[in-house]
């Protein structure tokens, strides 16, 4: 299996994006696209960020993406009814003609990425198009599919990456060139991130980009449970149908390389002083009485010899390595490659969640998972739990074990920068 993209003789197939007829903001109708705009659903940190983003404007995408109701069904009912009432209304409306849709994300300070969002063929693991390379909850791909189901929409793209040959001729030549044109939508969001759309509606180019990517394969880099539920909701509707497809940005890590970054944990109702209490003989632990930046520094080092995490949420930092080898002999799985075997997610699980703290990691009232490390930290010292914060993986790492067919454990990474959900939905009945 060859993740650059020469793997035409494994996946013959390879990426087959179509167009579709995108629903966006009209901007007419909202009080700016960036305030009816939000992260991933999995990265709004719950309740602040989730109750900032619903204040921001009436229509922002949050209450789609994360409906607040009493129960699940009333939650997905919500979603739907009001996904209908702003088509309705015109606050969303679909282009007039199918597209794909060249994206583009920069932070004023060196950071550019741009990629292409269209509907995916939803492949089987079988054909090894589009691999993952982590494991996911299951609790999650069910109220993904069940959201998906009511809206009858794909409420925002996930992020997949491939590996591009840099010729004239391949989707990165069409993206470079449609970037010169004036946009379809042009906005900044308050994390300074620029964002700008364009609509991909020639003939020439659209086949242009499907005959190049149907020569690739991608890897899932965010949107793991989002794969999943499109493949479940596959496999619930007779084919052909839209549901064989799913919305997704693809971008060239050739020509835009992500950054990698860690998703943090925070433990509900195991207080600082009695996670470190049972760390005793286990692991080495030191206390930092410093700031997050050079705690966050001491970790990253100390992971260059072995296993390393930071505990927080007393207000101190303590950084715990050096597990007792002894300890991980025992605890960690020994049916995998030694690069799973050794990273920080798969200790963190099987030796300090599972056998050291006794945390069900399913469990949404015992630990949540958390991009920013300050906000874990944050909430850990509000609620009384302890934060976890962990050293990011490198990239070749991902890819090796990708290659192998090896899942990381969940949540064990985090690729950016990531879409802006409520630039471009997807209706299943449009």
């Amino acid at each position: 299996m060859n993740l650059a993209g020469h793997s035409e003789a494994m996946a013959p197939r390879g990426l087959e994006l179509t167009p579709f007829r995108g629903l966006r903001y009209d901007p007419d109708r909202v009080g700016s696209l960036a305030a009816v705009t939000s992260p991933p659903y999995d990265v709004v940190v719950r309740p602040d960020g989730l109750h900032h983003l619903e204040a921001a404007d009436p229509h922002n995408i949050v209450r789609l993406i994360l409906p607040q109701a009493a129960t699940p069904t009333e939650r997905n009912a919500q979603a739907a009814d009001t996904l209908r009432r702003w088509l309705a209304e015109g606050v969303l409306t679909a282009d007039a003609e199918p597209g794909l849709y060249v994206y583009e994300q920069h932070d004023g300070a060196g950071l550019l990425q741009r990629g292409v969002i269209g509907a995916l063929r939803v492949s089987d693991p079988s054909e090894c198009v589009v691999l993952p390379h982590e494991d996911v909850m299951p609790h999650v791909v069910a109220d993904r599919a069940a959201l998906m189901r009511a809206t009858q929409a794909n409420l925002e793209p996930l992020l997949l990456t491939y590996r591009g040959n840099g010729s004239a001729t391949d989707t990165s030549a069409v993206i470079e060139r449609i970037a010169t044109l004036p946009p379809v939508l042009s906005t900044t969001t308050e994390d300074g991130f620029h964002h700008r759309l364009w609509a991909v509606t020639d003939p020439a180019d659209v086949a242009g980009i499907q005959s190049d990517l149907a020569r690739h394969q991608a890897l899932i880099a965010d949107g793991h449970h989002r794969w999943a539920t499109y493949r479940r909701l596959r496999a619930e509707h007779a084919s052909p149908s839209p549901w064989d497809y799913g919305l997704v940005l693809l971008v060239d890590t050739a020509r835009y390389p992500l950054r990698v970054r860690a998703i943090h944990r925070l433990l509900h109702g195991l207080p600082v002083p009695d996670a470190l209490a049972a760390l005793d003989g286990r692991f080495r632990v030191r206390r930092l009485d410093t700031t997050l930046t050079e705690a966050l520094t001491a970790l990253g080092d100390a992971t260059v010899d072995g296993n390393a995490f930071l505990l927080a949420g007393d207000g101190a930092f303590h950084l715990i390595d050096r597990p007792d080898p002894a300890l991980l002999a025992r605890t960690v799985p020994a049916d995998r490659p030694e690069a799973w075997r050794s990273l920080d997610a798969t200790v963190l699980h099987a030796t300090l969640l599972d056998h050291v703290w006794g945390i069900p990691e399913d469990s949404p009232a015992h630990i949540a998972y958390i991009h920013d490390a300050a906000a874990t930290v944050a909430k850990a010292e509000h609620d009384g739990g302890t934060a976890v914060l962990m050293h990011p993986v490198r990239e070749e790492v991902v890819r090796d074990l990708a290659r192998q067919g090896v899942t990381m454990p969940r949540k064990s990474t985090s690729f950016g920068p990531k879409p802006a959900s409520g630039l471009v939905l997807r209706a299943l009945d449009h």
